[in-house]
């Protein structure tokens, strides 16, 4: 069987944690941060983890 390829899209946007949770950022962080509130901002600079629904959707998908 042939070698699955990194999904390098995915690879920049998903870590594995040590317990197997995935973890990801918080969107609508990026760029145009100035005109949001403070309190957003400084929520938006924690990971979070990817829900137990979306986490089965990568389940196929090389990313390590």
């Amino acid at each position: 069987m042939p070698k699955l390829k990194t999904h390098k899209g995915t690879k920049k946007v998903l870590n594995v944690r040590d317990g197997g949770s995935v973890k990801i950022g918080h969107p609508g962080t990026r760029h145009n941060t100035g005109k949001k509130n403070a309190a957003s901002n400084r929520s938006g600079r924690h990971a979070s983890a990817l829900s137990k629904a979306d986490a089965n959707r990568f389940k196929n998908v090389k990313f390590n």
